[in-house]
């Protein structure tokens, strides 16, 4: 589908005051050929020919037009400006749910600037195409056509003599609209690069202030927006080589009309009057061709917008949500993975994964960074599927399930936290909206929350920043600990929840969550085993592989990688064998 298509598809909605509002710029187009032509009969008539009686007449038509005109004109643009306007919010509302169903993977590989490009500058380009560039384009090519065939009528010797240059004026418009072409989209990749360079120093401005880099980052900016420039550059150089062309030929025309008409007149062929006429509708043959260059411009810019948009638009997700697919109101939480492997590209990052947890286990994840862990919770929420093996829930092959439904079953706590631009309350609430204020205060006390909360100056109705800005580490954690455990869900996801709190809160928060484990199946990803040893499984992995699995003693008593870690986290004597080790 062509981008005019794909534009027109939304457009068609609206097609009734749409194309009623380029039947009004056609008749606009029309009346502009009026007053040209009165002009002509005040010369030939009532200078000529002294008919000053007819003046007023003329006189008062030529003010009616004039007048009639702009109201028109003022009525049809808003025409045109109104259904852009609905067209753009359906277009971003639709990419904007795009976005939301387009999985994990999507995210990963795109840059945060390019989707931003997309719902900003690509989104405005798209408007300023159907408000103002479509018309004016309908405009400037209906007054070229009436005015070339009231040219025609009143002389068709002078009208051939004046377009000689129309085929010069199409070949520098064709040249003009192949140089740009290319150059419109490496504009619209070079300022998705800036976007995104802008976007992650914002995002990371601690981290920038933190190791003293500015000026790297300024540099790094700097490098982006001189790329873009360049590009702007090339796009004005070609610009440049051809609209002063365009602009010459647009002056000779009324260089020919002059020296033509003016022989016309002296070999009686021509009339002053219509002479006047082709002066006056001079102006609908030059702006056209002074319009050129800006519309190509336009045009190019809103075909690379376009473009862009339709790819997003057409982006398939990888983890697809089944037809039909299974909707559980509650599910129990029994979860097996059977011969799972899963690959990031060409790494693979599970191998051969086998376990079997049973409704109400608490499992724990125990493993080095980069071992798996996480992966093995992203494909309990489906965030991606397995390239092979099978992950089953309640005995169910989790794609059969609907993903909705699936995930309102799962709450998780994540490593990376994220606290949205809104009060600490509807960060709490966030997973459900209506629920009780003695719920969210229940959940902050169960996180070890509500203390540092209250002692706020606005306690709940605290804005905090973007990323949880304001608030320490722990804090953070702790209102995402609450925003999970608010759902009640069958399976709780603890992704290395507590990893910047003492031990003491740690210690504290563990004792509220033994109520909470009770009745789902819980999984906790945790590098301290304080934090694990009280589980009922837990996996230890190694690089994407399964090496130990058991309960705290069981693993202990192997004698395997999990002891050794245990040593080295708790430093002290422990019986091997008939004999007492140190430990470091």
């Amino acid at each position: 589908m062509s981008s005019i298509k794909w534009v027109f598809t939304y457009v068609n909605k609206y097609k009734f005051r749409f194309y009623s509002a380029f039947v009004a710029a056609l008749i606009c187009s029309l009346m502009s050929m009026i007053n040209p032509y009165l002009s002509g009969v005040i010369v030939d008539d009532v200078i000529m020919k002294n008919k000053s009686g007819i003046l007023i007449y003329i006189l008062g038509i030529m003010v009616f037009i004039t007048v009639l005109k702009s109201v028109i004109r003022y009525t049809y643009q808003m025409v045109f400006e109104h259904v852009s306007q609905n067209v753009i919010f359906e277009i971003r509302q639709q990419m904007y749910e795009k976005l939301q169903e387009l999985d994990v993977d999507y995210y990963n590989r795109t840059r945060t600037g390019d989707i931003m490009a997309r719902m900003t500058g690509d989104m405005d380009a798209i408007r300023h195409f159907i408000a103002w560039v479509m018309y004016n384009i309908f405009e400037n090519v209906t007054m070229f056509v009436f005015a070339i065939g009231t040219m025609f009528v009143i002389n068709a010797q002078f009208t051939i003599f004046m377009f000689l240059l129309t085929p010069l004026v199409a070949y520098c418009a064709y040249r003009m609209t192949v140089k740009c072409n290319p150059i419109f989209y490496d504009i619209r990749e070079r300022f998705s690069k800036l976007n995104t360079v802008v976007q992650e120093n914002i995002s990371g401005n601690r981290v920038v202030k933190a190791f003293a880099k500015e000026r790297y980052e300024i540099s790094k900016f700097e490098e982006r927006n001189k790329e873009y420039m360049d590009s702007n550059m090339d796009l004005a150089k070609v610009i440049q080589k051809y609209m002063p062309m365009l602009n010459a030929l647009s002056n000779m025309f009324s260089v020919i009309m002059i020296l033509v008409g003016g022989i016309l007149i002296i070999n009686e062929k021509l009339t002053m009057g219509e002479l006047v006429i082709f002066n006056g509708l001079i102006w609908a043959i030059n702006n056209p061709v002074n319009m050129v260059g800006w519309l190509i411009n336009d045009v190019q810019r809103f075909l690379a917008a376009s473009k862009k948009m339709r790819m997003l638009l057409g982006e398939q997700t990888k983890v697809a949500n089944p037809k039909n697919g299974i909707k559980p109101s509650k599910i129990k939480g029994e979860i097996e993975f059977r011969n799972v492997n899963f690959e990031y590209g060409d790494e693979q990052v599970l191998k051969n994964v086998n376990f079997h947890v049973r409704p109400g286990q608490r499992v724990a994840i125990f493993g080095q960074t980069g071992s798996g862990k996480s992966t093995i919770i992203n494909l309990i929420e489906r965030f991606y599927d397995a390239q092979s093996g099978e992950v089953l829930i309640d005995g169910v092959d989790i794609k059969k399930y609907d993903l909705h439904a699936l995930r309102r079953n799962i709450s998780i706590s994540m490593q990376d936290v994220f606290l949205f631009s809104n009060t600490i309350e509807d960060n709490i609430r966030y997973g459900i909206p209506d629920i009780d204020n003695s719920k969210i205060s229940w959940a902050a006390e169960m996180s070890d929350a509500d203390n540092f909360i209250n002692k706020l100056a606005d306690s709940y109705e605290t804005i905090v920043g973007e990323r949880g800005v304001g608030l320490s580490g722990g804090q953070k954690q702790r209102i995402t600990l609450a925003r999970s455990i608010i759902k009640d869900p069958s399976i709780l996801i603890l992704d290395d929840t507590t990893s910047a709190l003492d031990v003491e809160t740690e210690a504290a928060i563990q004792k509220n969550l033994k109520s909470i484990y009770k009745g789902k199946t819980t999984f906790i990803i945790a590098h301290r085993i304080s934090s694990i040893k009280n589980s009922d499984l837990i996996l230890v992995l190694d690089n994407g592989e399964i090496i130990e699995s058991g309960t705290h003693e069981e693993l202990i008593n192997a004698h395997g990688h999990y002891y050794d870690v245990y040593k080295e986290q708790y430093g002290e004597y422990i019986n091997d064998g008939d004999k007492k080790r140190e430990v470091i």
